[in-house]
């Protein structure tokens, strides 16, 4: 078991070997003195055990505390997350998310680009091992994430996405093609699939979403289209306010299930129509049978230096030795 303390210079804690000999030297040496007046107070005197009789005989061991303190700064001890390498078995997949204006359509909950965070969120749980990334599209596409293992970040990553960071419009098949790119450049012999989330509205993009398609199969790469919406009609947005947000307006919009039924037949994927997180399970259940490879996960160390703490306390305790030695528990030595 990986413990979360450790020291990065773990050879200074030699010297701590050399303190009690020290000590002892020190205590025989101390011994020797011949002290006139012990205690600067009357009532010591007096014979009346005071605090400050008390504090005398203890105020030596202080300046061996902050040497220890001392040494353990030198060895830098760093609060860590520990070092874990597992051999798993894990696939390569990649989130395709339409971030369109026409995303922002109301008949989702609170409309459908945070609707299709939500799936892909979903989907993501269950599947730690796979490494996911993340790429977003409207009439551009770009990697937002790529593929990892830190699905926290990745989740953190799919909360911010937004609409308005690419040019208007949407290009499936750019945001495919772009997801394909990256899926082809990985050596690794996993299994590889991309989630496509969209309301299939496709006007764009140099590369059409039927010829990503076809890459898609040359490359063995399925892909899952799910069809964001619903037919009829939707508050959707005309148009951006000067001061931020946008003016929706009723209108007619039509899923175009054909093209994404096409998409996902030519790559051998499946189509769906998602309006709940629950139509994700049969997705769930396609993309585990795709065969899985071996990989060797390693946990990333997080380390947090402690040596700064080991000073302010040693030279916090120095300071306090010094008021009390020439303070009250000053001695007249003859």
């Amino acid at each position: 078991m990986d413990l979360p303390l450790a020291f990065a210079e773990p050879r200074w804690l030699l010297l701590l070997l050399a303190l009690p000999p020290l000590w002892f030297v020190y205590s025989r040496t101390e011994r020797r003195r011949h002290v006139a007046l012990q205690v600067s107070r009357q009532e010591a005197m007096k014979g009346v055990k005071t605090w400050v009789v008390y504090a005398r005989g203890s105020i030596q061991y202080v300046r061996w505390v902050v040497l220890a303190l001392l040494v353990l700064a030198m060895a830098r001890p760093q609060w860590l997350n520990y070092e874990r390498k597992q051999n798993i078995q894990s696939r390569e997949l990649f989130i395709v998310l339409d971030v369109s204006h026409s995303m922002l359509s109301k008949d989702g909950i609170p409309d459908r680009l945070e609707a299709a965070k939500a799936l892909a969120t979903k989907w993501m749980e269950g599947r730690p091992y796979d490494r996911i990334g993340l790429v977003l599209f409207a009439g551009g596409a770009f990697t937002y994430c790529p593929l990892t293992l830190d699905h926290r970040l990745l989740r953190a990553f799919l909360r911010n996405a937004q609409v308005g960071r690419l040019p208007e419009g949407t290009a499936i098949g750019m945001g495919l093609a772009t997801a394909l790119h990256h899926l082809s450049q990985s050596p690794s012999p996993a299994g590889k699939a991309i989630l496509l989330l969209t309301d299939a509205e496709n006007n764009t993009g140099a590369i059409g979403p039927l010829q990503a398609a076809e890459m898609a199969r040359a490359l063995k790469i399925r892909v899952y289209a799910v069809g964001i919406g619903r037919n009829g009609v939707v508050a959707s947005p005309v148009r951006r306010r000067f001061e931020g947000g946008y003016e929706f307006a009723q209108r007619t919009m039509t899923l175009d299930t054909g093209l994404l039924k096409q998409i996902a037949h030519t790559t051998g994927g499946h189509f769906f129509h998602v309006e709940d997180v629950a139509s994700l399970h049969t997705v769930q259940k396609d993309i585990d049978a795709i065969e899985r490879a071996d990989t060797q996960y390693t946990m990333i160390v997080n380390r947090r230096e402690l040596f700064f703490w080991a000073l302010a306390v040693a030279f916090c305790l120095s300071v306090l030795e010094l008021l009390l030695r020439w303070g009250p528990l000053r001695v007249i030595t003859a």
